[in-house]
């Protein structure tokens, strides 16, 4: 009997059905994603979030009227789905706004087939994925917060259950996991990122994660906090994907999903 605990369950969303077969046909070669669950409307693709038991909701942004809102109104009811939202092409304000309301990978129907499989393997790990130039308009969205004038400060200093709270953060963890992964509630972990986030001058999920990359704040809270046995320490913050799979010799086009 097969153990589907192995498998990362796929919800596909999505209002084409040629896109939702191509999705299943590549995802039907490889042995660690199976799909779970089909929609093709935004109220099929809640109903599907509530239903099926499933790790990762392909989710295209033209489902909703406000993408970035539906997708955070699903992650409230579904804590644990991780959305992976498909735009029909590159669109930076549209890349940015999902990815600071909830989404943990944006990609557009351009992307390679291989691409996007390797986008769901590490989705489903929690971390977070992006196109290259979708790491460029991130990047530069900090850049730009980063120009913003602020009171000066000292060196940032976290205290050991704030780098654990942060931690969770920048693994893609919602405010339930982290609380269970800290034994305290959501409301505790809400009130301590409103903490950090006056402390580290930012303002939401996603500038709180590319802060903590760029002035390297769990490293160094990590090496200054005391030992503390009975909990774990602070993992460090993941990379976002950044690199584009090296280019091949061959004269074969580049598999596509479409």
């Amino acid at each position: 009997m097969e153990n589907r605990e192995q498998y990362i369950r796929v919800i596909v969303a999505d209002s084409q059905a040629i896109f939702r077969a191509g999705l299943r046909k590549i995802f039907a070669v490889e042995d660690d994603i199976r799909v779970v669950g089909q929609a093709e409307t935004l109220s099929q693709a809640v109903s599907a979030a509530q239903k099926f038991a499933a790790e990762i909701l392909v989710f295209e942004a033209a489902l909703a009227e406000n993408p970035a809102d539906a997708v955070q109104d699903i992650l409230k009811q579904a804590h644990t789905l991780r959305v992976v939202a498909v735009t029909e092409t590159p669109d930076q304000e549209l890349t940015l706004e999902l990815f600071r309301h909830g989404a943990l990978a944006v990609v557009s129907r351009e992307i390679d087939s291989d691409l996007f499989v390797e986008c769901l393997r590490k989705v489903s790990q929690g971390e977070p994925w992006l196109e290259p130039l979708a790491v460029q308009w991130v990047l530069q969205a900090y850049r730009t917060h980063g120009t913003r004038p602020v009171s000066p400060r000292t060196k940032v200093q976290l205290t050991p259950k704030e780098a654990l709270i942060v931690s969770g953060v920048t693994q893609g963890m919602k405010n339930k996991e982290i609380a269970i992964r800290v034994g305290t509630t959501e409301q505790v972990v809400k009130n301590y990122l409103r903490k950090v986030y006056d402390k580290l001058g930012v303002a939401d999920r996603l500038e709180l994660a590319l802060y903590c990359l760029n002035n390297r704040v769990l490293q160094d809270t990590k090496m200054a906090a005391p030992a503390n046995p009975s909990r774990p320490a602070p993992a460090a913050a993941p990379a976002i994907d950044n690199t584009e799979t090296p280019a091949q010799e061959t004269t074969e086009a580049p598999k596509r999903l479409f």
